[in-house]
């Protein structure tokens, strides 16, 4: 049970590291064109492959 005590602050440091993480996403904007992004990875507008 004495473990509990070291897992519990460290989850709740753990998890505020990662609510801080997505607000900075959001106020960064990196998630403000989805639909852009979702067309962009279909389209064969350029190819990896080089060219004979």
């Amino acid at each position: 049970m004495n473990i509990l005590a070291y897992l519990i602050p460290a989850s709740l440091f753990l998890g505020g590291i990662g609510l801080v993480a997505f607000f900075w996403a959001l106020k960064s904007d990196q998630y403000s064109d989805p639909e852009g992004d979702s067309r962009r990875i279909l389209s064969d507008d350029h190819d990896d492959a080089p060219k004979p």
